[in-house]
């Protein structure tokens, strides 16, 4: 048994000295946090990678990228109801409490997939009321919770689909988005992709051919002027 031992403790004796991995501690570091729907998923993107989260958080319009948590919690086909009950409790995982103060940042896409109900025949009233209540608690919950995070929540571009009437309910559903946001001055933003799409070609996949006559995610290129505008909206 003793020599057993010995000889155990002699090999350990003999093998070289190893360098300890030096401590890294995140307390401090930003932290940027993506919610939402397809939109800041990625979604068609190709690669995902190139959605315009992951283009901010690279980009370093955030904070230097060597000093930034990041992370996604976005689904596609998400409602603002959904964001609401299964999103914004696990915030908290995230922004938790590390003793030390550190930026905190959220950008929030939704309301798009609550629309698309009424290509289904709901109510467009009822709809946009819903997502008024929705998106209101959501603001509401994220700055009570994290006083101190930025939030980020854009309107949506009119994506262009064959539907009488369609660019008026995009418009409306953007005023419901403005109005919720500003219930939460100085905390909350509203990024206005609207506008920078409108008029513009090449950003949205409907365009091209033979694309579905649904299809509502931009391209490459239009994931990319969304992160522009969303960076422009943090810079300022």
């Amino acid at each position: 048994m003793f020599a057993k031992w010995f000889l155990c403790a002699l090999v350990f004796a003999l093998l070289p000295a190893t360098q300890a991995q030096p401590w890294v501690s995140f307390e401090t570091h930003s932290r940027y946090l993506a919610m939402g729907d397809s939109i800041s998923s990625g979604y068609a993107a190709v690669p995902a990678t190139q959605g315009f989260t992951y283009q901010l958080y690279q980009s370093g319009a955030i904070d230097n990228v060597n000093h930034t948590l990041f992370c996604t919690m976005a689904v596609p086909g998400v409602l603002t109801k959904d964001v609401l009950d299964y999103q914004v409790p696990q915030a908290a995982r995230f922004f938790s409490n590390t003793g030390s103060p550190y930026r905190q940042v959220i950008t929030l896409t939704t309301g798009g997939n609550d629309m698309r109900q009424v290509l289904a025949g709901a109510d467009p009233a009822v709809v946009l009321q819903n997502v008024a209540r929705n998106l209101y608690l959501t603001l509401a919950a994220l700055t009570s919770q994290f006083p101190a995070a930025r939030i980020y929540v854009a309107n949506y571009y009119d994506p262009q689909l064959p539907v009488p009437g369609e660019r008026a309910l995009v418009m409306a559903l953007n005023g419901v988005i403005a109005g919720a946001a500003g219930a939460f001055p100085g905390a909350v933003n509203v990024v206005d992709l609207f506008t920078v799409f409108d008029g513009r070609s090449g950003v949205l996949l409907i365009e091209r051919k033979g694309a579905d006559a649904f299809e509502v995610h931009p391209t490459n290129a239009g994931y990319r002027l969304i992160a522009d505008t969303f960076a422009g909206a943090i810079k300022n």
